[in-house]
């Protein structure tokens, strides 16, 4: 995978580079790394989150403040921010609208269990956005994926799930199953699962239409829940004509189709579903849809909901294992208003799909100039570029792209010029604040990266 991967390269340059920035780094941040040492003290692993220790850097970067497409570091470093919470600040940090509804709702409380003013007009919103009529809410999308495979389990009565190989949709423990040269297995990077998931999680890889049937057949699918395009492995594209024939497959065998938009909102305003023509039973949106507030939604068709519903009131009384008090807090409904009213605009996404034209389009004249067998792939204001010289058609081709040590060099290297990207794979988002230069500077840093690669 690595002579792959690093064809074109000068692998020995690469390695004094990446001990370079490395040292650049701790120059230059003092007081990040002061407050590192402190966070030690009393953090496990030395930080709020465990997977933050795997970044590029030797340790972790102290934010300071961040608006718009920008934000500052413990030191004063100012960045170019084109990671922007990979993707829960899409529409940029502390968007205006948004800031001054939380800064309203602030003084009128946060949480009461009860529903706000707020809630009907954010229901009402989605239903024409994104053509589904119920909808319900969550505190990230990693639960309103795990409230979705509850639900429609009690609505179909089947208990198994299905998912793509190398698919991401959270920490949904039922999704992490891989295939491994053909056979599922259970992800061994999950930590304290104790049940079996193979028994009931299926899974086949992506674009792979005979193995989707061949799956469907059986008829204990409750349902198929997928992102439309391929985000986390790397960006995987459907093949033209896949949806259309997947979804025919789905219901012709009594399945339910579950899109996971979280990241895939990145199409347009109404997502990859409205865009390209899908119509799935249910669709999950985590992330951006508060503009970066702790919140997620989730929907049904009319149908769906039905089934749903009548699960319910069918059931024994007591604690469905769905919801959690702060699901639908008033705070999170009202970001969630101001967002979709104000900032997830037509304007705004037309003027992000210029800006990930401009940026896809130097990207590849870069990779081009010096002849790398490198890919990039454009999905509305995301694009990301792959170490292979064709787009992967895959989870597994995907994966055999991945290369962790020269991902983190290419990464470190654009930080410590004031550009950061995604860290764990070389993932890029603009949005409305980011500008015409700022797009030409990080193609202008990824060049010198790259000359200084080869």
């Amino acid at each position: 995978m690595q002579a792959d991967t690093r064809q074109g390269l000068n692998w020995a340059r690469a390695q004094a580079l990446a001990a370079a920035e490395r040292a650049s780094f701790i120059v230059r941040n003092p007081l990040s790394a002061a407050l590192a040492a402190q966070a030690g003290q009393h953090m496990l692993f030395g930080v709020p989150m465990h997977w933050m220790k795997d970044w590029s850097t030797p340790f972790a970067l102290t934010v300071r403040d961040a608006q718009g497409a920008h934000f500052r570091d413990a030191d004063g470093h100012q960045y170019v921010d084109f990671c922007l919470g990979d993707t829960g600040a899409m529409f940029g940090h502390a968007p205006a609208p948004v800031a001054q509804a939380i800064a309203r709702q602030a003084g009128r409380g946060y949480t009461a269990m009860l529903p706000s003013e707020d809630a009907a007009p954010v229901a009402t919103e989605l239903a024409r956005r994104f053509g589904l009529p119920y909808w319900q809410f969550a505190l990230s999308a990693s639960d309103a994926n795990r409230f979705v495979i509850r639900w429609l389990r009690a609505a179909t009565g089947r208990s198994k799930i299905l998912v793509f190989n190398g698919c991401y949709h959270g920490t949904v423990d039922d999704v992490f199953v891989d295939l491994v040269d053909g056979v599922p297995v259970q992800r061994d990077s999950l930590l304290g699962q104790v049940h079996d998931l193979t028994g009931t999680t299926v899974v086949v890889e992506f674009n792979d239409l005979p193995a989707l049937e061949a799956a469907l057949l059986k008829g204990d699918i409750a349902c198929v829940l997928a992102e439309p395009v391929m985000t986390n492995i790397g960006m995987v594209l459907p093949q033209p004509g896949y949806w259309l024939a997947a979804q025919e497959l789905i219901r012709r065998h009594g399945a339910l189709l579950v899109l996971d938009e979280t990241h895939t909102i990145s199409s347009g305003p109404a997502g990859y579903a409205q865009a390209h023509g899908l119509a799935p039973d249910a669709l999950v949106l985590g992330k951006p849809i508060g503009g970066g507030i702790p919140c997620a939604v989730y929907g049904f068709t009319e149908a769906v909901a039905r089934r749903v519903e009548r699960a319910k009131r069918e059931a024994p009384p007591g604690h469905s294992g769905v919801g959690t008090t702060l699901s639908a807090n008033m705070f999170a409904m009202a970001a969630m208003r101001a967002n979709l009213e104000q900032v997830m605009t037509e304007a705004a996404y037309a003027a992000m799909f210029a800006l990930a034209a401009q940026l896809a389009a130097g990207l590849r004249a870069v990779i081009a100039r010096h002849r790398l067998p490198w890919c990039v792939t454009q999905v509305g204001a995301r694009t990301e570029f792959q170490f292979t010289a064709s787009a992967p058609h895959n989870g597994s081709a995907a994966g055999a792209v991945l290369d962790g040590e020269l991902e983190q060099i290419i990464h470190l290297y654009l930080l410590n010029r004031g550009y950061l990207i995604t860290p764990f794979h070389n993932m890029l988002l603009v949005c409305p604040q980011t500008t015409v230069d700022e797009v030409a500077g990080l193609i202008r840093a990824f060049d010198d990266c790259v000359e200084a690669l080869v």
